[in-house]
């Protein structure tokens, strides 16, 4: 049987590497984290932001409410009070169908 190295998932991620997954600015994190309360990163005494996979989960979340609907900082904010559950639920799902949809096109790229 061969030998599968396990993947090892980050606790915490910095402000850095959380801009880079998102292809955005520090400074509209650091923006969304002052406007959303669902962004909670943790603070060593220097002041340095790390976040978990639920806050990049939130975050992922207000990106496709804001960048990919083009939804206003106030909609969203109201979108996420009102229902949270059910804003989830829907992201969850679209999300499942655009991986879906990623491999469909990559097994139809390699019958070709």
């Amino acid at each position: 049987m061969p030998y599968k190295e396990k993947r090892v998932e980050k606790l915490y991620y910095s402000i850095g590497e959380v801009a880079s997954m998102f292809n955005v600015n520090t400074s509209l994190i650091r923006f969304w984290e002052k406007e959303f309360d669902i962004i909670k990163p943790k603070k060593n005494k220097k002041g340095n932001r790390f976040f978990t996979k639920q806050d990049i989960n939130n975050l992922h979340l207000i990106y496709h409410l804001v960048k990919e609907k083009g939804m206003t900082l106030n909609g969203a904010k109201k979108k996420l009070k009102e229902n949270k559950d059910d804003t989830t639920n829907n992201f969850e799902i679209i999300k499942s169908l655009t991986e879906i949809k990623n491999l469909l096109l990559e097994i139809k790229e390699n019958l070709n």
